[in-house]
């Protein structure tokens, strides 16, 4: 209807006012009959999305508005496409994918969940590792809104799961121990490592930590609930993976429902990870309490009230200190992992209130019954600047509303012409 009301707009300025052809031309065409249906159709659709999208609008520290769009998306069938399998040296046994897919312990189940979880079937002998999945993305990212849409994550005594993110030099990720963290492509840790969730045994607060080259430090004023985490009663706030036996600098969750059995028993929920110019910033919602916008999948951080824990710009320089991560999951490492026993979960044992030792519970796979993964989806959004900045992202649908614009003019142009022919 539209390019038809364009070619018949062009059609009008071809005639002088008041022209006996043009009287005749509009009497044919039943041309007041035209007009009516096609005001009828300008209801500025695009504009009334922009508007609606306005209200889902982040707001930025420096006074500019941004959308988030969605740039990748990781579920379903399809989520093992585009990552890889990590089978490096490790005290947990690493499947290669295949072997992961053959035994069960990487699979996409009938309700398009995706399953990543330890062997919990096989008796092992003393000394032998117990295999596990580690997974690292093939995509890299350089900022971006990070949202983890889980029923279960790992945990147990002698589990060290972890999502995180890192920068390798290798395409793999060298460290595996956290649910979901961001890890980069490059020489570790010059790239950065960013550990979104992480926790041993049965612990109930998840712990986001920073692992980065000398230089990057935590703000203790920062805007966050958490709790910055200690070493002999000293506050973390050197990032630097070189010093305090690679503690680097971490915040621990309030919430009981953030880690663990009861995070699994509320139904889990969702992880989310905002990495851009005003800092790193993680929040967590157990099931009842997720976002209506990110629900809707419209993301709007700004509505999301403090961040757990976050990592800010005036002691650290965001874009120097992280940079091209792939997301890791470890049972799984983008990267996720569930690793067993290891430094962490090993070296904590004897203190964690678990029975026995940490090699002696390997060795029975009922120990490990709660070392799952039950992932939803994993979103990757990216910003498109609407409003005091520039974006090549930015939408495109002021473009078509512009184009409406001009379609009404010519419309009211339209009907001036007939005023004067008659």
């Amino acid at each position: 209807m539209h390019k038809h009301a364009a070619f018949f707009c062009l059609l009008l300025g071809s005639f002088p006012p008041k022209s006996t052809a043009l009287s005749n031309l509009m009497d044919s065409l039943d041309v007041k009959s035209m007009l009516t249906s096609l005001v009828s159709e300008l209801r500025f659709p695009e504009v009334s999305s922009l508007t609606k999208r306005s209200r889902k609008l982040d707001t930025m520290s420096n006074g500019s508005t941004v959308l988030w769009v969605i740039q990748d998306s990781y579920e379903g069938q399809t989520f093992f496409d585009t990552f890889d399998f990590y089978t490096g040296v490790d005290p947990t046994n690493f499947l290669d994918q295949q072997s992961a897919f053959n035994q069960s312990l990487a699979y996409v189940n009938s309700d398009n969940k995706v399953i990543m979880q330890g062997d919990n079937t096989t008796w092992l002998p003393s000394g032998v590792n117990r295999s596990s999945v580690r997974i690292s993305s093939q995509a890299e990212y350089n900022t971006g809104l990070f949202v983890l849409d889980l029923d279960m994550a790992p945990w147990g005594c002698g589990v060290w799961p972890a999502f995180w993110q890192a920068f390798y030099w290798y395409r793999f990720c060298l460290i595996c121990s956290s649910f979901n963290r961001t890890l980069g492509n490059g020489v570790w840790p010059w790239n950065g490592e960013i550990d979104i969730i992480e926790g041993v045994h049965d612990n109930e607060h998840n712990q986001v930590t920073w692992h980065t080259a000398p230089g990057c430090n935590l703000t203790a004023t920062s805007n966050f609930t958490g709790t910055i985490v200690q070493t002999n009663g000293v506050d973390n706030l050197q990032c630097n993976a070189f010093i305090d036996s690679n503690a680097g600098c971490g915040v621990t969750e309030w919430s009981r429902a953030s880690y663990g059995p009861y995070f699994d028993s509320q139904g889990g929920g969702v992880f989310a990870m905002k990495w851009d110019a005003d800092g790193i910033a993680v929040w967590s919602f157990y099931r009842a309490a997720i976002p209506q916008d990110i629900v809707q999948g419209e993301p709007n951080p700004s509505n999301w009230g403090q961040p757990v824990a976050s990592l800010s710009p005036l002691a650290c320089n965001i874009t120097q200190s992280f940079a091209n991560h792939s997301i890791v999951f470890v049972d799984v490492l983008i990267t996720v992992d569930i690793t067993f026993c290891g430094d962490w979960a090993g070296n904590s044992y004897a203190t964690s209130g678990c029975p026995g030792t940490c090699p002696d519970r390997l060795m029975d796979p009922s120990n490990f019954v709660n070392a799952s993964w039950i992932i939803n989806s994993l979103k990757v959004y990216k910003q498109a600047t609407l409003s005091g900045g520039d974006s090549n992202d930015a939408p495109s649908s002021m473009g078509p509303s512009l184009r409406m614009i001009g379609l009404l003019l010519c419309v009211a142009t339209a009907l001036h012409v007939m005023n004067m022919a008659f």
